[in-house]
């Protein structure tokens, strides 16, 4: 048992901005000093987002049982069930889709009660949650194509505040509109649809303006993001761009869809650097990493890698499990990362097929998600741990900042480590 003060992970100065250090006055109901006493603390929550998306579970919190495919991809209902404590286990934040193709098929009729019961579950059992997208080209409805430009952006911006205002309180981070950069220039084999075409008459700026003020207007304490895959310059100039237009940006997210292969550190920390000069919080808000055959260096657009079947490999998996340590090494070295989210903890339904999960499509776990544990619950984590009060009932303590719980003598309190704090137990 430790007097007083409790150093632990981490110690590497690395991480030194994750740390958090906290001196508790501890006090019983009556008023009076906790002097001389054991207590035990432990970690609740991390308050870095640790993310997942959350599509797998959208038909087990709505009671679903039939095997009918999701049209937002993901494990079955059945299957969900049991991939559930695996989930809980690891994450704290959960994505949940909002494609507009899929959850309003047709005008009128969006999906909006089977995704609030799924945003709930998540909040009940602990985890935040972030909505994606609310303006995105690729999987804009069908039926919004025959509508002349200006019925289509009185449309997206109905649909961006019932959406957000429907959701507050219970989903307060979005990524407000995705992939900008493509967007007025995506074509596919049949035509431009509608909100390509309502980018590139208003332009990506306007195009964002609106986005980012519907969203504030209907919940002006969300947190909302501009979220692209494309890392080039032409992100960067278009984020310089909305700044000096006067758009408030809340965080930038940036994809890392790695199915050509792991980025590594050196690469990894040049695009942090390169965004991070903004001054803008970091997400980086789809990231993969296979556990199989990799994609041809050759592909230009993920997409157009078409395989029969695309298995998870005992190399592989041996593969992913040392780069999954490495990229959330490396991610949670940069002080401007707020948030990271995977995308897929199972390989049934996942993206393109591509073995990205943490979990098999038999439900059994993998190597990268006993790695990636070892880390979150293990590494960055203060497990229970006794310490003593001095006789003013002081006690210090010093883990990675997030939600703590103390205790003694049948009494408790939860803290976060933000600064001295004068507690009572038993409130």
């Amino acid at each position: 048992m430790s007097r007083g003060v409790q150093v632990t992970q981490p110690t590497d100065q690395a991480y030194a901005h994750r740390v958090g250090e906290q001196t508790l006055t501890l006090r019983r109901a009556d008023g009076t000093v906790l002097a001389d006493e054991e207590v035990v603390v432990e970690q609740v929550r991390h308050a870095f987002s640790f993310g997942n998306i959350g599509f797998d579970f959208v038909g087990l919190a709505s009671g679903e049982v039939d095997e009918r495919a999701s049209v937002f991809g993901g494990a079955s209902p059945k299957r969900a069930e049991s991939l559930a404590d695996l989930w809980f286990d690891l994450y704290n934040t959960a994505t949940l889709p909002f494609y507009w193709a899929g959850f309003e098929p047709e005008p009128g009729r969006p999906d909006t009660e089977r995704l609030l019961r799924a945003a709930e579950w998540f909040t009940e059992r602990g985890a935040a949650v972030k909505g994606h997208p609310l303006v995105w080209h690729t999987l804009a409805p069908d039926w919004l194509r025959e509508l002349p430009t200006e019925e289509v952006e009185a449309t997206q911006r109905a649909r961006i505040r019932r959406e957000v205002g429907d959701f507050a309180g219970v989903i307060d981070t979005w990524d407000a509109i995705n992939e900008v950069v493509i967007m007025p220039v995506f074509a596919n084999e049949e035509r431009r649809n509608a909100i390509t075409r309502l980018c590139l008459e208003r332009g990506r700026i306007a195009t964002i303006r609106m986005a980012f003020e519907e969203a504030r207007a209907a919940n002006p304490s969300a947190t909302l993001l501009l979220n692209d895959f494309d890392l080039s310059t032409a992100y960067e100039c278009l984020i310089e761009g909305v700044l000096e237009a006067g758009v408030r940006i809340d965080a930038l997210g940036l994809q890392s869809h790695m199915h050509q292969g792991y980025w590594g550190e050196e690469k990894t920390l040049a695009i942090l650097d390169r965004f991070a000069r903004y001054g803008l919080p970091l997400h980086f808000t789809e990231s993969t990493l296979l556990s199989g055959d990799l994609m041809p260096a050759e592909i230009d657009d993920l997409n157009d890698y078409q395989v029969d079947s695309w298995p998870s490999t005992p190399e592989g998996e041996e593969r992913q499990a040392e780069e999954m340590v490495r990229h959330y090494r490396t991610l949670l070295s940069h002080p401007a990362v707020e948030a990271v989210t995977y995308w897929g903890i199972t390989d049934e339904g996942a993206w393109l097929g591509a073995p990205v999960g943490l979990v098999r499509t038999d439900g059994t776990p993998k190597p990268s998600y006993d790695a990636l544990r070892s880390l979150i619950k293990g590494e960055w984590w203060l497990g229970p741990t006794r310490l003593r009060t001095d006789a003013g009932g002081r006690v210090q303590v010093r883990g990675w900042r997030g939600d703590y719980r103390i205790a003694a003598g049948g009494e408790s309190a939860e803290f976060r480590l933000t600064g001295d704090t004068d507690l009572t137990l038993g409130r």
